[in-house]
């Protein structure tokens, strides 16, 4: 018999200022090219849900979540502006850890630690929206992948993951192998504009030390993305009828008036949702060869329910 840990899937706390949200906008399912794309504004469509009093357990009050403070992991809010979604047809949305796009400015070993190699990023390359998230040990876990500098694509599949990140500064070393670099970096406790990055993999593996792995070049531009949760999709459709409007040409009050041949339609109010003129084509003969069913635009709201059923 083993005795393990399971279960380490767990829901995410995280804040909607690390969400990016895509959607594109098709007709229909046989459209084949994507014909809108957009980006959706996260903080302000996506909330956390709070702990409530109703969520507070009773094995030990004092330890419980305090209501309205403390996120429920993985539980979100999403709430779509329906001026994004006024045409009929299918929405996609993509929801995916935001991305931070940003260049290389070096490629560079630590003074007092030779063997560790890393990125240093210059952070007046960075957005002055991201930039708070540039403290140090705040990357850690981020996926860090890179632009190939020749056709500008990414390249796929290929990723680093950032394991530390502090304030650096560079100094000139005397190096008696001309082949290394004079210019190193140390860390610096006071806040500058470089940054330091660890990645893994980053050392030769020790069955083939010479074996170095590729961690960038300096200039080439790079991908950060928090790796807080897995990315997610959901699929929209925009309909002209939904269940309650069906429902209610299926199952509503309805009226015909006798003289003129309007037909009407009444939702669960008794309020008028649609009406239709009723008639017969016939021939020279007075044969009749059709009944119509034509749907009116000007609505006649004489025949309001409540009054002609008073």
């Amino acid at each position: 018999m083993s005795i393990g840990s399971y279960g380490i899937v767990r829901g995410a706390d995280v804040s909607p200022e690390d969400v990016e949200i895509l959607y594109h906008y098709v007709v229909d399912r046989n459209v084949n090219s994507v014909v809108t794309l957009k980006t959706l504004d996260a903080t302000s469509i996506l909330t956390p849900v709070y702990h409530n009093n109703n969520t507070v357990g009773t094995s030990n009050p004092s330890f419980q979540p305090i209501a309205d403070v403390e996120i429920i992991g993985g539980l979100y809010n999403l709430k779509l502006e329906s001026a994004d979604f006024s045409e009929l047809g299918i929405y996609t949305l993509h929801l995916r850890p935001k991305q931070i796009r940003t260049k290389i400015t070096d490629c560079g070993v630590l003074a007092s630690l030779p063997s560790v190699r890393g990125l240093i990023i210059d952070l007046s390359n960075v957005l002055s929206t991201d930039r708070n998230k540039f403290s140090p040990q705040s990357l850690v876990g981020y996926r860090i992948e890179y632009i190939n500098p020749t056709d500008g694509k990414k390249t796929p599949n290929f990723y680093r993951v950032v394991t530390s990140n502090f304030y650096c500064e560079p100094i000139t070393t005397n190096l008696t192998n001309t082949n290394q670099k004079a210019i190193r970096y140390r860390y610096s406790d006071s806040a500058t504009n470089l940054m330091f990055l660890t990645i893994t993999p980053s050392s030769a593996p020790s069955t083939r030390p010479t074996t170095i792995p590729y961690i960038g070049q300096p200039e080439q531009i790079i991908i950060l993305t928090n790796t807080y949760f897995n990315p997610q999709t959901i699929e929209i459709e925009m309909v002209e009828h939904d269940v309650s409007t069906l429902a209610n040409a299926l199952y509503g009050n309805q009226s015909k008036a006798m003289e003129s041949g309007v037909y009407t339609i009444y939702d669960k109010n008794n309020n008028i949702y649609k009406q239709f003129n009723l008639y017969e084509v016939k021939d020279e003969f007075n044969e009749t060869l059709y009944e119509i069913r034509e749907k009116r635009t000007d609505i006649d709201e004489s025949l309001n329910f409540d009054t002609i059923t008073e």
